[in-house]
């Protein structure tokens, strides 16, 4: 059955948010550097990808291809997980499966792609000792323990050079899948079995590169041949029980367009292979594919078969149509994969029979009830860590965890997280935001600054990272997660305008906005403020302001972040000291609307301990006017993420070019807790602040467009912002 419309996903999707019900949530981030012994270099890469649990489900075993270890964490106490170490490998680990307190490892020591090697190695895992190794004559790619605990399946992918002819295959030699038996837990190297998989697709029959593979209670083993766009079963004995093309899909209402900076999702692809990565048995008679592409398809999407190959449920664009609404979305990937499935489990929690999809480069896991496996149901979307890339669950303790490879530390960026989850009796605490539910589909990101209006509204806009479609959005703030309801698109002559980084909005008074863009000048980007219309037209020059020439002559980079208006005037933050502002000092710039001049103060900010520190918002509110101060540091390093005001009475702008008054400042909130109460670790760039006349305020992050980063967007209430609470 094909999922042509969202609707009752997004319908379940809401009633798991509104009410008290069995949901996941996620309790704890554990960053895996911390698994690097004293006096290791910590600004070393390091990546989670695979990973499993003991037989008891008290410790995970992941493996680690950038430092080429085994890692291990103490999960005793799930909201306190624990480092147990790394235990180091002769080589790449690929895969990792866990059978009692014995972890087998497949590690690639291949020398060249022509020259493919690998073993399967066996660990004890408390002491980290060695306990068998087997020669695979091959790649290994994926692991899988039988049910019973009898025996094991490795693909040997044989990957090929993807600099040779363009990645295309036949690359000999050709990949096999190899299955092993286990005597009283051990590895029996004697037993090993190559199983052949060459003539069996219409791909490359020559050339079968197996990807993933996975073990049902009859001793089947499902092999996926991605590249091969085929998948075989294979029985007790080796045999070839059934093959068949994993097919195709066609794909309507997907943004297949990249560097455009815009989300349109009004284009097509007809007959896309779905080339599927991981695949998990959900019976003794079906399973699901994730479905990410390689170099020829990706179909953005899932599949549950039957053995014997018929399709029973394909989820079409229904997937990454949920992950769109939530702001997930990797329009840089639209011209390639989309939101790339990579990996799918399944597992009954109580009577639940739930499976879970994790798409790569959105950084979200869906969790689907599966009790009718024609009907899926997409009850939620959790938000991972960046670029997951395996999950285990634990339904004995209720637990759901995921691996999360992709380590930023090279681009200053989030360091690779393995999260937890647990399955609860309450309200989904994610997504904080989205736009199901509108009457069109809205995609969004970026979110930088935001307003407070009537009626629960909150305005926001998003920045330069979708540069082709600069747009307000608004947001209903009464609703459970909070809804986006509509959105206005900013324009020039009736063509989406350009050259804006839009980082503040605030309210003209008369149905429109002012918006503050922040400047780039090699990038020709003014520093301005420009004038909105509610239709969302700039009207040409009147509508636009200009920094004056005392501002230009030391502009730099990080301008304008926020805009506020008090009465006739209207104040912007600039981010950081520009080249007359003394240091850990930024202006607060005034411009008044009625006479046209300019002014500013001096606001003294942190010495930062690691990095830099701005100010991101600013929002004027009774007798105060309020600031985001935030450094721009990640997860464990961030430091700084505070809300602080100033007296009202110390805006009194001087002229430009000379001495500036210095305002004090009272800390409000820090914010540190609030970015770490669902779970995850600290987002750096803490942008929105919107505050409502009786003084309840919400804070938003910017998730940067799903561009090396999580996607994940924080959009939460922080009470009544008039009385102060550090």
């Amino acid at each position: 059955m094909l999922a042509r419309i969202t609707l009752t996903s997004a319908l379940a999707l809401t009633a798991s948010a509104a009410q008290a019900e069995m949901n996941f949530n996620r309790i704890v981030s554990f960053p895996v550097v911390m698994n690097m012994a004293a006096g290791e270099d910590m600004m070393r890469e390091s990546s989670p990808e695979i990973i499993d649990v003991t037989a008891d489900g008290m410790t995970l075993v992941y493996t680690d291809s950038p430092l080429s270890v085994l890692g291990r964490i103490d999960i005793t106490d799930p909201r306190d997980p624990k480092p147990l170490g790394n235990i180091a490998l002769p080589g790449e680990p690929t895969s990792v499966a866990v059978i009692g307190q014995t972890a087998f490892v497949g590690v690639n020591t291949s020398e060249s792609y022509v020259a493919p090697s690998g073993l399967l190695k066996s660990f004890d895992v408390a002491t980290g000792a060695e306990t068998g190794s087997c020669d695979l004559g091959g790649q290994p790619d994926s692991v899988a323990k039988a049910p019973d605990g009898s025996f094991l399946a490795v693909a040997i992918e044989n990957e090929r050079d993807e600099d040779l002819n363009d990645g295309m295959i036949p690359q000999l030699p050709a990949g096999d899948l190899v299955l092993i038996d286990l005597k009283d837990g051990a590895l029996d190297c004697a037993s090993l079995k190559h199983v052949a998989l060459t003539g069996l697709a219409e791909i490359a029959p020559t050339d079968p590169e197996p990807e993933y593979v996975d073990i049902n209670a009859e001793g089947e083993t499902v092999v996926t041949l991605q590249e091969n766009n085929h998948i075989v079963v294979v029985g007790r004995d080796g045999t070839v029980l059934s093959h068949f093309s994993a097919g195709a899909v066609d794909l309507e209402g997907i943004d297949a367009t990249d560097e455009r900076g815009a989300l349109i999702f009004t284009e097509s692809q007809m007959g896309r292979k779905r080339e599927p990565d991981a695949v998990k048995w959900v019976d003794a008679d079906h399973f699901a594919t994730a479905n990410e592409g390689d170099y020829e398809g990706g179909s953005r999407g899932w599949t549950i078969f039957n053995q014997d190959g018929t399709v029973v449920y394909e989820s079409g664009v229904s997937f990454e149509h949920a992950i769109v609404q939530i702001g997930h979305y990797p329009d840089k990937r639209s011209d390639s994969k989309g939101v790339e499935p990579e990996s799918v489990t399944a597992a009954t929690y109580g009577e639940d029979r739930l499976i879970f999809v994790g798409a790569e480069r959105a950084s979200v896991v869906g969790v689907y009830d599966a009790a009718d496996l024609a009907n899926p149901v997409l009850k939620q979307l959790l938000p991972s860590g960046v670029g997951p890339e395996g999950y285990v669950t634990i339904p004995s303790r209720g637990l759901l965890v995921s691996a999360n490879e992709k380590d930023l530390i090279e681009d200053k960026g989030a360091r690779a997280h393995v999260m937890i989850y647990e399955y609860q009796d309450a309200p989904a605490a994610y997504p904080q935001l989205t736009s199901a539910g509108a009457d069109e589909l809205i995609g969004w990101g970026a979110i930088s600054g935001m307003v407070a209006d009537e009626g629960g509204v909150v305005w926001a806009v998003s920045d330069s990272f979708y540069g082709f479609q600069p747009s307000i959005f608004k947001i209903d703030t009464t609703q459970v997660p909070a809804r986006i309801v509509d959105v206005i698109r900013i324009t020039r002559n009736g063509h989406p305008a350009q050259k804006l980084d839009l980082e503040g909005i605030t309210l003209d008074g008369k149905g429109g906005f002012y918006v503050a863009s922040e400047g780039r000048t090699e990038r020709l980007i003014p520093h301005a403020i420009y004038h909105v219309a509610a239709d969302g037209s700039i009207r040409n020059l009147k509508g636009e302001i200009g920094i004056p020439a005392e501002l230009a002559a030391v502009e730099k980079r990080f301008g304008f972040e926020g805009i506020t208006r008090i009465g006739d005037t209207l104040w912007m933050a600039i981010q950081r000291e520009w080249k007359d502002d003394p240091k850990n000092h930024v202006k607060l710039v005034s411009y008044n609307l009625e006479t046209k001049e300019w002014g500013a103060v001096h606001y003294p900010k942190a010495e930062p301990a690691t990095g830099w520190v701005g100010l991101s918002e600013i929002v004027a509110h009774g007798d105060y006017v309020y600031v985001i101060e935030r450094d721009n540091q990640h997860d464990f390093r961030a430091v700084t993420k505070q809300i602080f005001r100033i007296p009202l009475a110390e805006m009194q702008p001087a002229p430009l070019g000379g001495p500036l008054p210095v305002v004090t400042k009272e800390l409000v909130r820090d914010l540190l807790p609030d970015l770490t109460a669902t779970g995850g670790y600290v987002l750096d760039k803490v942008e929105g602040l919107a505050i409502f006349p009786d003084g309840t305020a919400w804070v938003s992050t910017d998730n940067d467009g799903v561009d090396d980063h999580s996607g994940e967007t924080m959009f939460f209430n922080v009470g009544s912002i008039a009385d102060p609470k550090s």
